[in-house]
């Protein structure tokens, strides 16, 4: 059985589209509605109702029974409950990842974007190199 502390959650198949800071032309942060730049401190409202239609319509498996849901709400995160088993669990939103070549050795490195820069150190060929998103 299952400890009452631990928090299950199932991660979103469905990203928010990836965004510029219209005044930093940084990446703003995953997600819909009032965002923050972590850049420039910028607030910017996002709406994107093709996301938030595919959100609610998102068939996810309940973390515990198996048991196929539909989300049914158009924000991420959301705390849902199985209609199966009554687990109740979150649904969280996408981490975005993406694919860097080593300019050293040209292998692809898988890492979650974020805003700003990044000091990366390639762990086959050790160069070192500074990614911004």
């Amino acid at each position: 059985m299952m400890a009452m502390s631990e928090e299950l959650v199932v991660e979103s198949n469905v990203a928010a589209p990836p965004l510029s800071c219209p005044k930093c032309k940084g990446m703003l942060p995953t997600g819909l509605g009032e965002i923050t730049c972590q850049l420039c401190d910028a607030h910017v409202k996002v709406e994107h109702p093709l996301t938030r239609r595919k959100w609610k319509e998102e068939k996810l498996s309940c973390p515990s029974c198996s048991k196929v849901l539909v989300a049914g709400v158009d924000t991420r995160p959301a705390q849902l409950k199985c209609g199966n088993c009554d687990c109740f669990f979150t649904l969280a939103p996408q981490t975005p990842r993406v694919e860097i070549a080593c300019p050293g050795c040209h292998r692809n490195l898988r890492m979650k974007r974020r805003p700003g820069e990044r000091a990366i150190e390639c762990p086959a060929c050790d160069t070192e190199f500074v990614v911004r998103f």
